[in-house]
Order: C-alpha cells, then structure tokens, then sequence
C-alpha cells in the first residue's frame, strides 16, 4: 500500500523520534493517570454491572488489524442496536462512517466520559504498544474499510492517532466524511513536528475546556 505512493514521502527522523516520543508519551500518562484509569473503570462497572473495558478490532497501518481499548460508554448491546439502527436508516454520517446525534445506546456515565473524551484514555495503551501514535488519522472500524475508495484507503499509510486534523476542528461534526479523508491525507503529507505540536496543544486544549465531545 505504501510503495511509491506520492503523499508518502520518507522521513526516518522524523518517524523515529515520533516513535521515540509516543512511547515516553504514552508510558508515562499511563503510570501518572493509573489511580483515575481504575476508578473509571469501577465506576463504570457499578453504572450496569459489565465489563468496563470495550475491546473492538480496528484497522492500523497498512491495513493491519489491532485490539482498539476503550472504557465502555455504551450499554452491552451496543453493537446489536447498531446494526438495528443502520438497517432503520438511521445513520446521521455520509460516507462509511456511523454517527447519529445523541446516540441512545450511550449511558449516562458513557456521556460524561465522552465529554471529555476519557472513554479514549485507554488507547494510552495501544500508543505505548505501537499499535498507535499520538497523532494521526483515527483508525476506522474493518466494516468501514470495505467501503473506501483506493483514495480514502491512503488514510492507513500511517499509524491511527489518538488525535487528528479533524479533532481540531470546531466545526468538524458538519464536516463530510470526504473533508475528513482530505484533511488525513493532508497531514500524512505534510507530517511534521510542528504540525503534530499544533493538533495536541490544540486538542488538549478542547479536552480540558469540555469541547472535545461536542
């Protein structure tokens, strides 16, 4: 998928001091965020009595599958009621995506966590494994890369990211799925320190101000 692809251009630097970082990064919030991780996790166990921690399969660089952690925001059958909303018509998003505004299948705890996206703060984990880095394209659900077009498949010449181009935006849930394609491949493209230091101080920033689940 990578070979000779014209918006993947080589930079070993950059790549092994990105990697450098994600690992110092990652290993580090989780052993200063371990205390509020387990008392999310209890607390989410007590809302309805299963388990806190959602394991789905997503797809990494180069189409590679990898185990996805999150804390559950929504109730057990999920996935069930999803598909039941799918085949409703219900879908909100263009594209291969699915989003629908106030999901019902969210709890109440679900929703606060979402809020300030610390359903997320597991994939701490998938970043110090090497599965995923800080920054770069979400990685999107197996279903949905069946869909894409060998253009939206460019999304996954690079690691999925904790935060994207498409995070940062204020208006990004008006954004079509295109737009969003357009904006990863941007930043494949454009991958710099600079730019990686842009999308985190600005997504921390909507995180801490409780914009980042709007």
């Amino acid at each position: 998928m990578a070979a000779n692809n014209p918006i993947l251009k080589k930079k070993p630097f950059y790549d092994f001091f990105k990697r450098l970082f994600d690992l110092l990064a990652s290993g580090l919030a989780l052993l200063l965020l371990l205390p509020a991780i387990l008392l999310l996790l209890l607390i989410k166990f007590l809302e309805d009595g299963h388990n806190p921690v959602y394991i789905s399969k997503r797809v990494g660089k180069n189409g590679a599958l990898f185990p996805f952690f999150k804390i559950r925001s929504m109730s057990p059958k999920a996935d069930l009621l999803k598909q039941e909303m799918m085949e409703q018509g219900l879908n909100e998003a263009d594209g291969p995506a699915f989003k629908i505004k106030d999901d019902p299948r969210i709890t109440p705890f679900g929703k606060w966590l979402r809020k300030w996206s610390l359903d997320e703060i597991l994939q701490l984990l998938n970043v110090f494994l090497g599965h995923m880095s800080v920054v770069g394209p979400r990685p999107p659900l197996p279903q949905e890369v069946a869909l894409y077009t060998e253009e939206q498949k460019q999304r996954l010449l690079v690691k999925g990211g904790l935060l994207c181009l498409w995070q940062i935006q204020p208006n990004r849930h008006s954004i079509s799925f295109d737009d969003w394609v357009k904006s990863d491949l941007e930043y494949i493209e454009k991958r710099n320190f600079r730019l990686d230091l842009k999308i985190i101080f600005t997504g921390a920033y909507m995180i801490l101000s409780g914009k980042s689940g709007d």
